[in-house]
């Protein structure tokens, strides 16, 4: 396990990329133009800078593909009603359409919201699974219940519905609140004590709070509303995920507990492994060299 991540992000060609409705989408290719392409999907409150590790580890010898989700990055922030799963999985398409060949296919990457993201596109654009993706890899991911799964504060089981409807609240409302000085100590709390683990880097943690405070507060709202309003009250279903599927869980990750990956595991068609990783929320960051040697391994035996 590496103590710090030192990883400097590569420079990236930009590509116009628009949502259905018309939201700009930050789009950059990294690496080789001829190289076999991965498409990274980030999760909430970050951007395309959290992949550095996987960006610069792997754009020798392909072709990464990552995108800035609506609100986050440098992409655009559109009004507060165009921020659902349906605007997720367009967008995801839309980034496909824009990047790939016609009749190219990719790895498809997605940590946290990400794999949401991966998920909601797969349910509702089904009949393009198997024209755009040769495998997918699902990271620290779930698809449902996330209050439920959050293990931040220990109850007892009799509150765990008036917990639910309290955490609900407070994430769709905190999620668009600015990064102001007054209040940057508790959310620099709040978001290392979910997003990173116990023994992560402080360098991680430094990190992943200035991915957080610098995304726009529209956007964190409105993408956190979105997931309590949708994700929370029904599991994405993942019929339509039947290409090779490799899922990555963390064992201490506070945000979405490992049983969420292990859901998962069950649930997709054509499992490749369920790997468990040492950590908290943010493996990509906290264990990038055995994530990016299972992006590897699965990369390479779809290709062949």
């Amino acid at each position: 396990m590496r103590t710090s991540t030192t990883a400097e992000l590569p420079a990236g060609r930009p590509v116009i990329v628009r949502g259905a409705d018309g939201t700009r989408l930050h789009t950059e290719v990294f690496g080789r133009e001829d190289g076999y392409p991965i498409v990274l999907s980030h999760g909430i409150t970050c951007a395309i800078r959290v992949w550095r590790e996987q960006i610069a580890a792997l754009a020798d010898e392909y072709r990464i593909i990552a995108y800035d989700h609506r609100g986050h990055g440098r992409s655009g922030v559109p009004p507060r009603g165009h921020y659902s799963l349906n605007h997720l999985a367009a967008d995801l398409d839309a980034v496909l359409e824009a990047t790939l060949e016609p009749g190219e296919r990719a790895v498809l990457a997605g940590h946290s919201m990400g794999g949401i993201a991966i998920e909601a596109w797969s349910e509702r654009y089904r009949h393009k699974v198997a024209q755009r993706a040769d495998g997918v890899a699902l990271i620290n991911t779930t698809t449902g219940e996330l209050i439920r799964q959050v293990q931040f504060l220990a109850l007892p089981q009799r509150l765990a519905n008036p917990r639910a409807l309290v955490a609900t609240e407070a994430i769709r409302r905190f999620g668009g609140v600015p990064a102001l000085r007054a209040v940057q100590r508790t959310g620099r709390g709040v978001v290392s004590r979910l997003a990173v683990g116990r023994d992560a880097h402080p360098e991680i943690t430094d990190f992943v709070y200035e991915l957080f405070a610098t995304t726009p507060a529209a956007g964190r709202g409105g993408c956190a509303r979105m997931l309590m309003d949708s994700v929370e009250k029904r599991h994405i279903s993942l019929d339509g995920l039947t290409v090779p599927t490799l899922v990555i869980g963390s064992t201490h990750d506070r945000l979405l507990p490992i049983a969420a990956q292990r859901r998962i595991a069950e649930s997709v068609p054509n499992l490749v492994d369920l790997v468990e990783l040492p950590g908290g929320h943010c493996a990509i960051l906290e264990q990038p060299d055995a994530v990016n040697q299972h992006l590897r391994s699965l990369v390479e035996s779809v290709r062949r």
